[in-house]
């Protein structure tokens, strides 16, 4: 099966480490031309130069805009004013006492892993339904289905985002254009592991630390282990290309058989 993402511009917000730079990097592979976003613009320098000597004929930018922001988004929509794929990974989450969680917190995460993607795809989706291809993914959650006692305002929002795929997918029926959200399971990242250690004891080794956390806190999950950013990134790869043009309105589950469930 080849991909061949020639020809295209890819923007992936949050993209300068773990999930999305793993994808930023399954589509540069692909043939994309890939602007990487991130809130530090030399944490962005420091991902596009990685990407260019990675992948030397591609082409590679990027755009330090805090896309939380109105600011934000206005610069990097003035930077990057059209794309074909656009992949919405952005997103923070943290361990919280469901009864200490104030409505401000509420409010951030819901502005930063919902309205992210709500304003981009606004902007973007009609200049790909205008061209008649087009590709929108929003990486959610396992936790969009199987609501974390740790975290409920992360799982709200990834619940939210499930919802906001469908809706623009029913807006963009028809067109040759497809929106599709990919509910990832538990993955390990940096910020994962200091998840991790914030669960168990911070005296174990990352192997440990890990197969505890999966026990404890994770049990369902039928790989067992964490999903490494590549197995993320080959599916979102997927769904961005030609290839993938019948699947439409779906959250795909790349989870490790987290959620217990026969259906996405």
């Amino acid at each position: 099966m080849r991909i061949d993402l020639s020809s295209t511009t890819a923007l992936v917000t949050g993209s300068t480490s773990g999930i999305g730079f793993a994808i930023a990097q399954g589509l540069a592979a692909a043939g994309a031309d890939v602007v990487v976003n991130g809130r530090s613009a030399e944490r962005v320098a420091e991902a596009v130069e990685r990407l260019r000597s990675e992948h030397p004929d591609a082409t590679i930018s990027g755009v330090d805009a805090d896309i939380a922001s109105d600011e934000g988004t206005a610069r990097l929509l003035e930077r990057v004013p059209a794309v074909d794929v656009l992949v919405n990974n952005l997103g923070i989450f943290g361990e919280a006492p469901a009864l200490e969680i104030s409505d401000e917190e509420w409010r951030r995460y819901f502005d930063t892993n919902v309205m992210t993607a709500v304003r981009l795809i606004r902007h973007y989706l009609p200049g790909m339904i205008e061209k008649g291809w087009g590709r929108v993914l929003d990486i959610a959650s396992d936790s969009a289905l199987v609501i974390p006692a740790e975290m409920i305002h992360y799982g709200v929002s990834k619940t939210a985002l499930l919802a906001v795929s469908r809706g623009f997918a029913k807006a963009a029926a028809g067109t040759g254009v497809t929106v599709n959200s990919v509910i990832a399971g538990p993955t390990h990242t940096g910020g994962v592991e200091d998840f991790v250690y914030q669960l168990v004891s911070k005296d174990l080794d990352w192997d440990e630390a890990q197969r505890e956390f999966m026990r404890l806190h994770r049990p369902q999950s039928l790989l067992q282990r964490l999903i490494e950013p590549v197995e993320i990134a080959n599916l979102v790869v997927y769904l961005a290309s030609p290839l993938a043009s019948a699947t439409t309105g779906g959250a795909v589950r790349v989870d490790g058989g987290y959620v217990d469930s026969i259906v996405p």
